[in-house]
């Protein structure tokens, strides 16, 4: 009797975190949502007196918000592209050769993302100046690799550590060339570690507001850039509308990673040795 006692208790408990956290999770959501579709909601209402879709025509007609959607999703797209290009052969690299100073290098990746990135980007923008990059787009692509260095260097650094060497010198013993070890045997067994970063990737740059404030104005203004002038401009309403815009894309990559990757691949990204 003590025993299932001890356990209904447990339950209980349980289920009263799991009903917090998903309360302390959710419910702004829930409050976004519900404002960026009503039309009048004002103190002590408890939910909006009409419902309306007039901000979401404002936005989505809005030439300025339309440019900015285009231009966040080209460069989000170039930045990963790019640092797929650039950072699967160095975590490679990482994680089959064995040379000095391999671990503080694999370390001084975390660095842009271990203090505050301003004073970073006010550094780099004294460099950009110099080479005649600030408000340009070739700048803004740049600053936003620099956050997305740790995502696709360590990520796929465990990816690679993961395929047991043994598979590849079993290729190689097959008459497999070590280009065609690479491209069939390692490419396919580490490409969830590397999808998974190239979504961090993707969302890192589509979310990048700082750096993009610092080198693209005044010509390019990306989505975070605009929401900020739209929730300074105009009601709450649009400010929510904008805000689920700019949530969605990261949504439906996080379901999309979660539900054909599991959560172990990324789970693996980081233990790295």
């Amino acid at each position: 009797m003590w025993f299932f006692k001890s356990v209904s208790k447990r339950n209980l408990m349980e289920f009263l975190l799991v009903t917090l956290f998903c309360l302390f999770f959710f419910m702004p959501l829930v409050n976004l949502v519900i404002l960026a579709f009503s039309g009048e909601w004002q103190y002590p209402n408890k939910f909006p007196t009409s419902w309306s879709l007039e901000w979401w025509k404002f936005v989505l007609e809005n030439d300025e918000v339309s440019r900015s959607i285009m231009l966040s999703f080209s460069i989000a797209i170039i930045v990963t592209i790019l640092s797929i290009i650039i950072c699967i052969p160095a975590a490679y690299a990482f994680a089959r050769l064995q040379f000095p100073l391999r671990r503080t290098f694999l370390f001084s990746f975390l660095l842009t993302n271990a203090f505050p990135k301003m004073g970073l980007y006010v550094a780099i923008g004294v460099l950009f100046y110099q080479f005649g990059l600030m408000n340009t787009f070739t700048g803004i692509v740049l600053i936003h690799m620099v956050n997305t260095l740790m995502y696709m260097t360590w990520i796929p650094s465990a990816a690679f550590k993961n395929v047991h060497a043994s598979q590849e010198e079993a290729a190689r013993d097959a008459g497999a060339s070590p280009f065609k070890v690479f491209w069939h045997v390692t490419l396919p067994m580490a490409a969830p570690g590397i999808i998974v970063a190239s979504i961090f990737t993707f969302l890192s740059s589509l979310d990048e507001a700082q750096g993009t404030l610092l080198v693209g104005i005044p010509d390019y203004q990306t989505m975070p850039v605009v929401m900020y002038s739209i929730i300074a401009d105009y009601p709450s309403t649009a400010g929510s509308v904008f805000s689920i815009i700019l949530t969605l894309p990261t949504i439906i990559l996080l379901l999309a990673a979660r539900r054909f990757l599991g959560a172990d691949a990324m789970a693996n990204g980081f233990q790295m040795k």
